[in-house]
């Protein structure tokens, strides 16, 4: 490689680290928390496994009634279903179309259609840490400015493969040098253990810059995909009536065997249409349970109108947000993901190390 061509991409690792080593920094302290999420939030939760059989559970549109006589006047928006115990999560709001700011959260225990015990409404310690890795919780523009800091890393990365690959040439990948000063050690021990670590910052850097654009990518989808399923229903919203969630739920895991519900979006949410319910539905695989399919039911018949699994794109989208957090393999790669963004801090930290001590003058260089 030219010297002039050596200098360039050195610049461009300089300033593309420079550019966005603190807020990577935040990011890999905020995340190694939130690589634990699950089992965290399981502290806060009784230890002693819920033990309950189909035959104590009510119908689901008791539940429903439940929740909404909680409500006078609302209308369900959205329904989930917990994983762990019987309870439904159901969102209610004065109208299927109504603002998030509207909206109330009800989840109801399907053994005794009132709220479940323990449960301790408001936000945790661990959604703040989840909004400060997400966007700094500066809202919109601090996740699209952490999208741009992600590119920043991968050009960073690559600039380091760059620069590195002449010099694991001679004395050979991995060399550490001996009877060196602290710095160029530093600077061995940076190479080495960024280059071990390449691909897994890659695909860190690269899933966690796909989540900051969740947003519009899943606003194409609704106005692309979801809105040619649903027929570009533009009428008035369907009003709900009690028995139709059931009957969309049978239909719905009908027409898809060996899938479960995720959840449900009822007429004028977001992710339906006007005259649907959408029953979206996951796999029983580690990898498939990440994807969903839409399965759009008739809110007057509950008589399905059409299934469409996901296009590339919003798959590629529901396997980066999990795959981001190393949510795939079980606790395993979860202490893997931990201790890999253990190693990336030192990463960081050693190129701030061996960009601050740089002597001055050759600092001075380096940024003409």
């Amino acid at each position: 490689m030219k010297p002039a061509t050596l200098r360039a991409w050195s610049k461009v690792h300089t300033w593309s680290s420079l550019t966005c080593t603190l807020f990577l920094l935040i990011l890999t302290l905020t995340g190694l928390p939130l690589i634990f999420h699950d089992e965290i939030d399981g502290l806060s939760k009784s230890t002693r496994p819920e033990h309950w059989s189909a035959a104590e559970l009510l119908p689901v549109d008791r539940a429903m009634a439940a929740a909404l006589a909680r409500h006078p006047g609302s209308v369900p928006i959205y329904l989930s279903f917990d994983e762990d115990r019987p309870v439904i999560n159901l969102t209610t709001g004065p109208t299927g179309d109504a603002p998030e700011a509207a909206m109330q959260f009800n989840p109801i225990d399907l053994r005794t259609a009132t709220p479940p015990h323990g449960d301790a409404p408001g936000h945790g310690v661990m959604d703040t840490v989840l909004d400060l890795h997400k966007d700094l919780l500066l809202g919109k523009v601090g996740e699209y400015f952490l999208g741009a800091m992600g590119l920043c890393f991968a050009l960073a990365l690559v600039s380091g493969v760059v620069l590195y690959a002449p010099f694991a040439r001679k004395p050979g990948f991995a060399t550490v040098r001996r009877g060196k000063s602290n710095r160029l050690r530093w600077l061995d021990w940076h190479n080495v253990i960024g280059g071990v670590t390449l691909a897994w910052a890659m695909v860190v850097g690269l899933t966690g810059t796909i989540n900051t654009l969740a947003d519009p990518i899943t606003a194409w989808w609704r106005g692309d995909a979801l809105a040619r399923l649903a027929h570009d229903s533009t009428g008035p919203i369907v009003p709900y009536r009690p028995g139709i969630a059931a009957l969309a739920l049978r239909h719905a895991q009908a027409a898809v065997p060996g899938m479960t519900v995720q959840f449900v979006a009822f007429p004028g949410a977001a992710f339906s249409s006007h005259d649907h319910i959408a029953v979206y539905l996951k796999g029983a695989t580690p990898l498939t349970a990440k994807l969903l399919t839409p399965v759009m039911v008739d809110a007057r018949t509950g008589q399905v109108d059409g299934v469409a699994p996901m296009p590339w794109y919003m798959k590629g989208l529901l396997l980066a947000q999990p795959l981001h957090f190393g949510d795939y393999g079980g606790l395993a790669m979860k202490i893997l993901w931990a201790l890999l963004d253990l190693v990336s801090i030192v990463v960081l930290g050693s190129g701030l190390y061996l960009w601050l001590g740089k002597p001055r003058p050759a600092r001075k260089a380096r940024a003409a």
